[in-house]
């Protein structure tokens, strides 16, 4: 299937940092477009959405993903320009190679042979894109959905493009991801000199007994479908910036992956009734990031991993690991929702790649999808 290659090194040249799209949208709708889609840009704030539907009838599949890239880091240490989409060595390097430029440029080759194929398909296909993913994420996918269902637009099944697999394509399908809650945590003392420790109140020190108890603490067990939930310390802050003064306050950044055993009241309860037990003066804040979610392990499940079976020989682990993704918005309405994509061994850093034999066979697995979705 040709075409793949080419449509993914257009996008690449796109400089979309997030909640830039930098016209990659407009390249999709463009050729979309041209096989008989209705295209409807959907702008909210500074973030460009796409979508894009062909048919009006059920099952509707829709293919789902991000045109927005994480920033390049420093370009010294690239070895190639990240926004000249470079091929060596069997590899196509570039910022959204795996994630997830590859992805949409798989989704569009993989329809445009489908529609080739049959021009009066049975149900409909969608498109739903957005610019926001890699950012905040709250004028994405989030708003475009809510959208639809005001209108009374629901999905059968979705593919999410995300970046699954783990040492070759196909390994790993996404059916679920755990929720995310953060908290800020600032924890008060009494400024003084260090050489005076009695005229102050050192809150590292008062800190340093429940922040053990926090890392050691078991949360959950996890279930079937989810590991155990964990807990991560991401940022400390404590001092003048000089050595001679004890500080007066100490602040901790720290997040959250829970499964379903768990929710954000719960994990939010247990914190802070550690906190008072170690007598903290302190606040908090909390952020909820993303709820848990499992997608039902229908029809869609099934045909994504026995169509991965077939082009890869490998058994599709189905996981709800990882990170968040707008798969966590689109459950809301389609209740069957996978995550396939290309290995992500490379994303989010220097020198981002994705080999040119799964960049070929993955818009072969995503058509192959929709013809056994859509016989």
């Amino acid at each position: 299937m040709p075409g793949a290659l080419e449509l993914a090194q257009e996008l690449i040249r796109r400089r979309s940092v997030t909640p830039e799209d930098g016209g990659c949208q407009a390249v999709v709708a463009e050729r979309l477009t041209q096989i008989g889609f209705r295209c409807e840009p959907m702008r909210f704030g500074e973030v460009s959405n796409l979508w894009a539907r062909r048919g009006n009838v059920r099952p509707l599949v829709c293919f789902a993903g991000h045109t927005d890239v994480v920033p390049t880091g420093p370009l010294s240490e690239w070895h190639t320009d990240p926004f000249v989409p470079t091929i060596k060595d069997g590899k196509l390097y570039g910022r959204g190679a795996a994630d997830m430029k590859s992805s949409i440029a798989a989704f569009v080759v993989a329809v445009e042979s489908f529609v080739k194929e049959k021009p009066n398909h049975s149900g409909s296909i969608a498109f739903l894109l957005t610019s926001d993913e890699e950012g905040p994420s709250v004028d994405g996918t989030v708003k475009v959905v809510e959208a639809l269902k005001k209108r009374g637009e629901t999905m059968d099944y979705c593919i999410v493009g995300e970046p699954t697999s783990v040492d070759a394509l196909g390994d790993m399908l996404k059916n679920g991801r755990r929720g995310s809650l953060s908290g800020k945590l600032t924890v008060r003392g009494v400024q003084g000199h260090v050489a005076y420790p009695h005229l102050a109140r050192n809150p590292v020190h008062q800190l340093a007994p429940a922040l053990a108890e926090l890392a050691k603490t078991q949360w959950d067990k996890g279930n079937e479908a989810f590991p155990p939930t964990t807990w991560q310390v991401s940022n400390i802050h404590a001092g003048t910036g000089v050595g001679n003064v004890i500080p007066g306050h100490v602040e901790v950044d720290f997040n959250f992956r829970f499964s379903t055993e768990s929710t954000d009241a719960s994990l939010a309860q247990r914190v802070e009734s550690i906190l008072k037990k170690h007598g903290l003066e302190y606040s908090i804040s909390w952020v909820l990031g993303a709820k848990p979610f499992l997608s039902a392990q229908g029809r869609l499940a099934q045909v994504v991993t026995d169509v991965c079976k077939r082009h890869t020989g490998r058994n599709a682990e189905l996981s709800t690991t990882g990170g968040t993704s707008d798969a966590r918005f689109i459950i809301e309405i389609s209740p069957e929702v996978i995550e396939l994509g290309p290995v992500n061994a490379s994303i989010h850093k220097l020198n981002e790649h994705i080999e040119i034999g799964a960049l070929e066979q993955l818009p072969r697995i995503y058509l192959d999808v929709l013809r056994a979705l859509l016989p």
